[in-house]
């Protein structure tokens, strides 16, 4: 299998992942004080929206790598 087709699969996936869900979450760890052996830090909880038009550009770009991979080899 070619990287072209790989990336295309993987688009195409990311696409439709975004679509699915809208959005996706992560804990992000803060390090904000050392005070000799004391160590303060945060957790924050971040999320991320993802766009409509970001998940419908990702499998349109997706589908076209994969003709136009096709068509080459």
């Amino acid at each position: 299998m070619s990287p072209t087709k790989i990336i295309a699969i993987v688009l195409i996936a990311a696409g439709v992942l975004g679509l699915a869900y809208g959005k996706f979450s992560y804990t992000k760890e803060t390090h904000d004080a050392k005070v000799g052996p004391i160590e303060f830090s945060m957790k924050d909880k971040e999320t991320v929206n993802v766009p409509v038009w970001a998940g419908v550009g990702a499998i349109v770009i997706g589908a076209g790598l994969l003709l136009v991979g096709g068509r080459r080899a």
